[in-house]
């Protein structure tokens, strides 16, 4: 694994970031993490993880959080804005300048698209991006991928389904752009007219030649799936409750639907779920995302270890 030195005191603004190359490397000490229990344990032991979390997370945060303590390192910061000196109003440049003083490295989100890539431009320390607004959020797309190659066995030469609010969603930006890098790969949009994937997005698969449609109908793009990722109407992107209220169950993932779907159909879903997959899914065994949860844990213990530098 000493490629991944690579990646030593680099920041994860976007998936972009990181080649290929060392996402596959990643990817392969994150397999290797999950099979041997105690490789790499306590070997951040001394080192510092702040995480800085401007808006509510349980996923992300515990998971890099078990991820560093798994390590042997530790970990400091807050949950929420409230609890922070942004309540005061202080800077983010300020807040960051504190942490990255304290801290071998920096977790964030925050809710203002760009702010993790202006965290990066006052920060000595290197910088992961943990959702920011609805552009990015890398670690997430590092998840997906990981529990596609584990439950698929590659990454190429499938069709994905991306399925409810792709208008806001950051995780559906980051993991389609990060999939337009692999080969042959055809995507599937599908949501209301309002919550349609961005046009900066579409123009950018056109000028690569990507394959994609748009759709409205879940059920007739069912058969043709192979990952179905499905993702809820955020309420907190929503100026207006009553669009919110309108659009939040377009989607239900329920039995019915998924008759249609493949045998080795993978269904994803970035958590928290609300009502738009029903809970008798959980048992059929094509339902991967509390599967993904844990892979999530992973590797984000691959990228620390590698951007902290303790694989060389």
């Amino acid at each position: 694994m000493h490629q991944l030195s690579s990646l030593k005191g680099r920041s994860l603004v976007e998936p972009e970031d990181f080649t290929l190359e060392e996402m596959e490397l990643l990817f392969s000490l994150a397999e290797k993490i999950e099979k041997e229990e105690n490789y790499l344990r306590d070997s951040c032991r001394g080192k510092l993880l702040a995480a800085l979390f401007f808006e509510p997370s349980t996923r992300t945060r515990l998971s890099f959080e078990a991820a560093m303590l798994r390590l042997g390192g530790s970990c400091f910061g807050f949950a929420e804005p409230g609890s922070s000196s942004a309540s005061k109003g202080e800077s983010l440049a300020d807040t960051i300048r504190m942490a990255a003083s304290y801290a071998d490295t920096i977790v964030m989100r925050n809710p203002k698209e760009g702010a993790a890539l202006l965290a990066t431009q006052y920060s000595t320390v290197p910088v992961i991006n943990a959702g920011d607004g609805g552009h990015h959020h890398p670690t997430q797309t590092l998840t997906d991928l990981l529990t596609i190659k584990r439950l698929h066995g590659n990454i190429e030469n499938i069709t994905v389904g991306f399925c409810g609010d792709l208008k806001f969603g950051r995780t559906v930006h980051s993991l389609a752009k990060a999939l337009a890098r692999y080969n042959n790969i055809k995507m599937i949009f599908i949501s209301p007219s309002e919550l349609v994937l961005p046009e900066y997005i579409k123009n950018m698969f056109k000028k690569q030649n990507i394959e994609f449609t748009e759709r409205e109908n879940l059920e007739k793009s069912m058969p043709e799936i192979d990952v179905l990722y499905m993702t809820r109407v955020q309420r907190e992107r929503f100026f207006n409750e009553d669009d919110y209220i309108r659009l939040k169950d377009t989607y239900v993932l329920n039995t019915e639907k998924m008759a249609a779907g493949k045998e080795k159909l993978i269904v994803l879903h970035p958590l928290p779920r609300v009502n738009e997959i029903s809970i008798e899914i959980d048992a059929d065994p094509r339902a991967a995302y509390f599967a993904q949860a844990k892979y999530g844990m992973y590797v984000r213990m691959a990228l620390l270890a590698s951007i902290l530098g303790v694989l060389c």
